[in-house]
């Protein structure tokens, strides 16, 4: 630095004497034939770890006796041959691999949802009725309730924002109570611009969605799926052109059945001497969703009649 300042002191200028290349340089011991040859053993054998490539090497010299292998392959060391890997001629033969990178969604929030006692938290799923000869089957809409249980069960044709995104606002308006909260899977017909959106018409408090290997986030609403809607509707292929006739079955037959008539157990949580949450399903606290909404505080049971006579549960109402 003394001799560069002093250089532009005195001329102005600093004047590079470097040659482009040095005059006598390093040796190499490595010949680009012996880095494509590195690239080819490990195209062939998935890219292993150093001491397991420089074994093949030297297997391949020793046991083989494939003489492109010696000297220098053959003793290679773990640190020059990740060395080799990085050059630009290994690059070119085995060609630039980029690894996947995770894609962030800022749509809801990745948390479990709390409902505090009140309802209103919405639980969705989607369930697909099987394929068939390579025909898509119609799909089901599944929301449940975390409080009461109380459940609303829909069919449409496809699972695009054409056909999901008028069903779920149907099934939202059923739902004797105003929605606090939407939590779902992250799968995309939930997870897109549209859902929030429709969302924020009932003005719901939070719209959160399931962590990952969090697989109870929204384990209601998965066993509901197997213990409802398999049980009912089953497993077999129903193709798509019958959505509105099964969506009129769920609808109207389905839903108010599950509502009004379908007992549930209802947890009561307990802390054990180790101080954890243990919830109990006792037998007393069975009940239908319509009781439990019955008999939570405050609940307007003349309105949630109202609703449930627009929702097509007239006739179950006046029964009860």
């Amino acid at each position: 630095m003394t001799r560069l300042i002093t250089q532009l002191r005195d001329t102005g200028r600093i004047r590079d004497r470097r040659a482009p290349q040095p005059a006598k340089p390093f040796a190499r011991r490595y010949t680009p034939a012996d880095v494509r040859l590195l690239a080819e053993i490990d195209s062939l054998h998935g890219t292993l770890s150093g001491p397991a490539t420089r074994k093949l090497c030297e297997r391949a010299f020793e046991l083989f006796g494939d003489e492109r292998y010696q000297p220098r392959l053959a003793s290679i060391s773990n640190g020059h041959l990740y060395h080799l890997r990085g050059s630009r001629t290994y690059q070119r033969v085995r060609g630039h691999v980029d690894k996947t990178h995770p894609v962030k969604v800022s749509i809801a929030e990745r948390r479990k949802p709390h409902p505090q006692g009140r309802p209103g938290c919405l639980r969705a799923d989607s369930v697909h009725q099987g394929d068939l000869d390579g025909i898509k089957g119609l799909y089901h809409l599944n929301l449940v309730d975390e409080l009461t249980q109380f459940q609303f069960v829909g069919s449409v044709e496809k699972i695009s924002e054409r056909f999901l995104v008028p069903l779920l606002e149907a099934l939202i308006q059923a739902f004797p109570f105003t929605m606090l909260g939407f939590h779902a899977d992250n799968g995309s017909e939930y997870i897109n611009k549209r859902v929030p959106a429709l969302l924020e018409k009932p003005h719901a408090q939070g719209f959160t969605k399931s962590r990952a290997r969090r697989s109870n986030d929204n384990a209601l609403a998965e066993s509901k799926d197997g213990s409802v809607l398999r049980k009912h509707l089953g497993y077999a292929h129903i193709p798509g052109r019958f959505a509105q006739q099964v969506n009129h079955l769920a609808q109207n037959v389905l839903s108010p059945y599950l509502n009004l008539h379908r007992p549930c157990f209802f947890p009561t949580e307990e802390i054990d001497a180790r101080g954890r949450v243990r919830k109990r399903y006792r037998y007393e606290q069975m009940m239908t969703p319509y009781d439990k909404l019955k008999s939570l505080p405050d609940a307007s049971i003349p309105q949630a009649r109202h609703h449930l006579r627009s929702a097509g549960c007239h006739r179950l109402c006046n029964q009860r």
